[in-house]
């Protein structure tokens, strides 16, 4: 009786998050990979808001995938005797060829103070690169 009700309440700390939906087969699903300790968020598919942060998924064809990724700048990046500084930006990825039944890896990381996100298809082969709309509109592109 006690592990049973060990199980039940481990596995409400979770709620629903500890659910990953199944990908339908006639959609594309992109899994998001954050690198170390940050945090990457799905925040909209052709510029419409999403439900769930955790994944994409899409109808085969051309989209706009919007995210959010939030990471800390080093000591060393900020300047000598400084602490770290929280980003919290938005990226965005256009790809033109998402494919149904597919899996697609997005991976995101900072360099300095500019983020990047990267896609990847199921061979590991680089498909697109975001792009931070915040330095764009600054006259540079944050990507790597």
């Amino acid at each position: 009786m006690r592990i049973l009700m060990l199980v039940v309440a481990l596995s409400s700390l979770g709620g629903c998050a500890l659910w990953m939906p199944q990908p339908d087969p006639n959609q594309a699903w992109i899994d998001l990979d954050p690198h170390g300790e940050t945090e990457l968020m799905a925040v909209a598919v052709d510029e419409r808001p999403l439900k769930d942060d955790r994944y994409f998924q899409v109808a085969p064809g051309s989209h706009q995938l919007g995210m959010r990724y939030r990471f800390e700048v080093g000591p060393a990046d900020v300047g000598r005797d400084s602490e770290a500084l929280a980003r919290d930006c938005r990226l965005t990825l256009s790809y033109d060829s998402f494919n149904a039944g597919a899996r697609y890896r997005l991976v995101a990381s900072g360099y300095g103070f500019r983020p990047w996100a990267k896609l990847y298809d199921q061979h590991d082969r680089m498909l697109a690169k975001a792009t931070d709309p915040a330095a764009a509109a600054l006259g540079g592109v944050a990507t790597r």
